[in-house]
């Protein structure tokens, strides 16, 4: 019994490890792929005029990246050649700029890009979450509020919007301090995430 102890916790230590080890490759193989993706998406935008569709995915590896600025410009690239796509489309590209510009801590801009994003598709629970979130840094709580419960209706089970919703409940009244990017809301997961 003695002998069985140090064996299990060394087995255990190793699956522990292994597991870890993994994890870590993936990650690598991910960064790598990521970064392959953007010298060659780079590479083809420099070379041709490219389409609203090829701006947005180097802007979405570039927002994987956290390369902010580079992704707003981007993808403001994609907003002004998106005009014959679909409105999905457009709301999609719309969201991920509002988020670029927001992870910059221009929520005015943003702002207006979620509202934009919303116009091509009113029933967009990411950017819905996205303009309330936006709405909450600008200290306007009351319609952040009343947009977490659009979204709520929209989606009794959104999690994000359940979070804030009692968030601001709970500091009702209290003014909120800017909230760190950490707590962002991002753009759906996947920027490429068509919602």
């Amino acid at each position: 019994m003695d002998r069985l102890l140090p064996q299990a916790y060394l087995l255990g230590l190793v699956v522990l490890l292994a597991g870890a080890a993994v994890l870590v490759g993936l990650q690598i193989l991910r960064v790598r792929k990521d970064e392959q993706s953007l010298v060659r998406l780079e590479g083809k935008s420099k070379a041709s005029a490219t389409d609203a569709a090829d701006f947005y995915e180097l802007a979405s590896v570039q927002l994987r990246k956290r390369l902010y600025p580079q992704a707003a410009a981007n993808l403001k690239l994609a907003a002004k050649r998106a005009e014959g796509e679909p409105p999905e489309a457009q709301a999609v590209i719309q969201n991920a700029l509002g988020f670029a510009l927001a992870a910059q801590s221009n929520y005015a801009a943003a702002i207006k890009h979620y509202r934009s994003a919303l116009r091509s598709k009113p029933n967009y629970p990411v950017a819905l979450n996205n303009l309330a979130y936006a709405l909450e840094n600008q200290r306007q709580n009351e319609e952040a509020k009343a947009i977490y419960e659009q979204v709520l209706q929209l989606d009794d089970t959104n999690k994000t919007a359940r979070k804030r919703l009692k968030g601001l409940e709970r500091r009702q009244g209290v003014p909120l301090a800017p909230l760190s990017a950490k707590e962002g809301l991002g753009v759906g997961g996947d920027p490429k995430r068509k919602a």
